[in-house]
């Protein structure tokens, strides 16, 4: 077997290193990840379900209501009844959310920024076009049944 790691293995390593760099950098904010992570896709998504949202981040709904019951003692974000279906809760950010989530992201900044040490402009164009075309591609695949012949051939 080869020393060199496969492109999926490098990838999920760069992933999560990036991910405890963020989090060391991010421990003073008292967030955890689940939490930092729903704030995030919840700021780009406000007035969405609970369900909606726990679907974007591929949590169980129960998980994601307990991540919620968190943000929301601490104030962070707020559960709206819905209009018309009184089962269902849609989730907006509170005030008290958008100096935190500045500073996220100002974390995050930092943190891409020492992961790209030392590469070019041009290099990180590049990369970002590459990644972006795989995840099309892996999008647009996981949408196609798996052929059973292929599933044997493994």
């Amino acid at each position: 077997m080869s020393s060199t790691p496969t492109l999926g293995f490098l990838l999920h390593d760069v992933a999560r290193l990036l991910r405890k760099r963020f989090e060391q950098r991010a421990k003073c904010l008292g967030l955890t990840r689940s939490q930092w992570q729903t704030l995030a896709y919840l700021s780009n998504n406000e007035g969405i379900h609970q369900s909606g949202l726990a679907e974007i981040l591929e949590v169980e709904p129960i998980t994601l209501v307990r991540i919620l019951d968190k943000l929301a003692e601490r104030g962070l974000i707020e559960r709206r009844q819905h209009p018309t279906d009184r089962r269902i809760w849609l989730l907006y950010m509170r005030e008290a959310a958008h100096p935190l989530l500045a500073e996220m992201r100002e974390l995050g900044d930092v943190t891409r920024a020492e992961a790209l040490d030392g590469v070019s402009a041009a290099q990180r164009e590049q990369l970002y076009q590459i990644l972006s075309a795989m995840k099309t591609n892996l999008v647009q695949a996981c949408r196609t049944p798996v052929e059973e012949n292929e599933m044997n051939d493994g």
